[in-house]
């Protein structure tokens, strides 16, 4: 075997290996490094050297891994992500308290109506941790756990990634919502036919969500009109109770005090499965762990064991 030269380097040299590797750009790694592009570049082809492999490719102006590059990324992230909160995990060990930055990406529904109370009660018992909510789309947000951006995102997904763990906590059902009084309201059960011809407040096609209303309908062979498109489920709310239309929604956006009407959608829609994403093989810190451990006793040798298996979920 190869001897490695250079081993106080090391360290370096994987955080720039790692840091270009989440970002596909040697340039932003260089600003997450407070370094230059051509220290990260000599590092990087240091460490080729090293490994006697070829870890990037170009194409475009993004640099992408080789399959080599992919198994040392899986096997030096967990490494580096520990080494660097090292100092956080040294304190917790020593002072039996917790510290540190806690960043965890969610989608609206997940942070409006799932997260509040559940932050609530960690900010109490933990108030040396910042937590950090970072709401972005269900796909961006996976993209940021893959790319190590944040500790971990909470919400439901569709498909789920191979480097990607993902463990149910609670699930909702999809409902139909009108205005009280309104004809399908009366109904008890309605069809996708029945709710044809009416005028649906939707969110736009960059939400998930839009798009599995297309394909349920696409599925059926019925079309759907839209009245009006809608960011927000607050908004979408709103403006079905002022009679403007009606809407399709995850029940968790509901909280029983709206002037609607909810009709099940069960026979068309599958309940949707809210729960933790993380990259397989990351480091945990002190942080994530007692969040995880707030939510479910169980989830933390499920994603060590590595054999928990889910269902396909719908996505944010």
């Amino acid at each position: 075997m190869q001897r490695f030269h250079y081993k106080q380097n090391r360290f370096k040299q994987l955080r720039a290996f790692c840091n270009t590797a989440r970002s596909e750009s040697m340039s932003r790694a260089a600003e997450q490094m407070f370094l230059s592009q051509p220290s990260i570049s000599l590092l990087i082809q240091a460490l080729e050297k090293d490994l006697g492999s070829h870890l990037f490719d170009r194409k475009g102006p993004k640099l992408h891994l080789t399959n080599e590059g992919k198994i040392l990324l899986d096997l030096a992230l967990p490494l580096v992500e520990g080494l660097e909160s090292l100092p956080d995990t040294f304190h917790d060990r020593c002072h039996n308290t917790v510290t540190g930055t806690l960043n965890i990406a969610a989608g609206e529904s997940t942070t409006l109506y799932l997260l509040p109370q559940i932050v609530d009660r960690f900010t109490r018992q933990y108030p040396q941790i910042q937590v950090k909510l970072h709401n972005v789309p269900g796909r961006q947000g996976m993209g940021m756990v893959r790319t190590g951006d944040v500790d971990m995102a909470v919400g439901p997904i569709t498909e789920i990634p191979d480097e990607i763990w993902f463990y149910p906590l609670v699930s909702y059902e999809p409902v139909l919502i009108t205005p009280r009084g309104h004809p399908l309201a009366k109904q008890g059960k309605v069809s996708l036919q029945d709710i044809a011809p009416y005028g649906l407040i939707l969110p736009p096609h960059t939400m998930s969500t839009r798009n599995y209303i297309d394909i349920v309908f696409q599925q059926h062979n019925f079309d759907y009109r839209v009245s009006m498109e809608a960011g927000g489920w607050e908004v979408i709310k709103k403006y079905v109770e002022l009679d403007l239309g009606i809407s399709i929604v995850t029940s968790i956006c509901l909280t029983g005090k709206e002037k609607l009407a909810r009709i099940p959608l069960t026979e068309y829609f599958p309940e949707r499965s809210y729960g933790l994403l993380l990259r397989r093989g990351q480091f945990i810190s002190p942080a994530t762990r007692k969040f995880i451990e707030l939510l479910d006793d169980n989830a933390l040798e499920s994603f060590y064991q590595g054999t928990f298996t889910a269902d396909e979920q719908s996505n944010d």
